[in-house]
C-alpha cells in the first residue's frame, strides 16, 4: 500500500523538508506549485501542504505521517504523535512584552498569540486567569495597536522583537524544531518504518565526520580515548612498526577540538571526512 507523507509547502521548512527527504533517498518535486507527488520507487506519495494543517490530516487518519513542527503538532491537539526529532527548524516558544515594561505578570494580560492552544494549557497548568488573543500570522505589531498587553511567539534569534521594541520574558514555554509525526493508536506499516531508518540516518550522518589518522602504540589510548565512536574505534597496524591507523566518528561540533587534542597526543595525518548517510 502506498505511503501517504505530509511536507510543508512553502518557506524554510519546506526546503529543509525536501533536502532531508532527497538526502534520505526519496524524490521530491521539481516544481513548487506541485501539491502532489509521487516516488513510485519507494511507494510513497507526498502530500504538499501548509505546515499548520498538517498534524490535523495526519491525526484524523487523512495522511499516513507528516513533518512538521512540534509546536504545530502541541498547539492542533490532533490526534498524533511525534516520532523523530529531524534537527532542523530549531526555535522558542517565549513571551515578550515593551523593552519597558520591566517584570510582567501575565494575571489579567492580553495575550496575543497565533498559537492558543499552546499558550491556553500554559495557563491552565500554571492557573494564570489571562485573556488569550487569537491572531493569524505574525504577532508583534498587536501591543502597538492597542490589542494585547503581552504577545507569546516562537522566537528563533529574537531579531524581529527586538525591531517592534519587545523583549523576551519568563521561562521558555517550548522548545521546538522540524519532527516526523503519525497518528495515535496505529501499528506502523514497514514502510514507514523505513522511511524512520532513512531520516534518522540522515540525522545522525549530519551531526558526525568521520576522522582518520596514525598514531604510534604507544600513544594509542589516549588517542582512542579522544575518540571512542560509536561502539568502537577501527584500529589497523600499519606497515611502519609501531604505528596504526584509526577510525572513528566524532561529533561534528567538536572536530576541530578533537584535532587539536589528538595532534598533541602524537596522531598525524588527521584527515576529516563527512558521512553521506549511516544506519547505526
Amino acid at each position: 500500500m502506498t505511503l501517504r507523507i505530509a511536507v510543508p509547502n512553502k518557506g524554510s521548512l519546506s526546503d529543509a523538508s525536501a533536502a532531508m527527504l532527497r538526502e534520505a533517498g526519496y524524490r521530491q518535486r521539481s516544481d513548487p506549485r506541485d501539491l502532489t507527488f509521487i516516488d513510485p520507487e519507494n511507494d510513497v506519495e507526498f502530500y504538499y501542504l501548509r505546515p499548520r494543517d498538517i498534524a490535523v490530516y495526519v491525526g484524523l487518519g487523512e495522511l499516513d505521517a507528516g513533518i512538521t513542527g512540534r509546536d504545530l503538532l502541541l498547539d492542533s491537539g490532533a490526534s498524533a504523535t511525534e516520532v523523530l526529532a529531524l534537527d532542523f527548524g530549531k526555535s522558542t516558544f517565549r513571551f515578550a512584552a515593551p523593552q519597558a515594561a520591566g517584570k510582567v505578570d501575565l494575571a489579567g494580560k492580553r495575550i496575543a498569540t497565533a498559537y492558543p492552544g499552546l499558550v491556553e494549557k500554559y495557563l491552565d497548568q500554571n492557573s494564570i486567569k489571562a485573556q488569550v488573543v487569537r491572531l493569524d500570522g505574525a504577532v508583534e505589531g498587536s501591543i502597538r495597536l492597542g490589542v494585547a498587553d503581552v504577545i507569546a511567539d516562537v522566537v528563533s534569534t529574537g531579531g524581529t522583537l527586538r525591531q517592534a521594541g519587545l523583549s523576551i520574558f519568563g521561562d521558555v514555554l517550548l522548545s521546538s524544531e522540524a519532527i516526523l509525526i503519525e497518528r495515535s493508536g496505529v501499528a506502523q506499516a514497514p514502510a514507514f518504518e523505513t522511511i524512520i531508518r532513512r531520516l534518522n540516518g540522515v540525522v545522525m550522518a549530519r551531526q558526525y565526520v568521520l576522522v582518520d589518522y596514525d598514531v604510534k602504540s604507544i600513544d594509542l589510548e589516549k588517542a582512542c580515548a579522544l575518540t571512542p565512536g560509536i561502539e568502537s574505534p577501527t584500529i589497523s597496524p600499519l606497515q611502519k612498526s609501531d604505528w596504526n591507523a584509526v577510525r572513528a566518528m566524532v561529533k561534528r561540533k567538536d572536530i576541530n577540538r578533537v584535532m587539536d587534542e589528538l595532534y598533541a597526543v602524537g596522531a598525524r595525518g588527521i584527515l576529516v571526512t563527512d558521512i553521506h548517510a549511516c544506519r547505526l
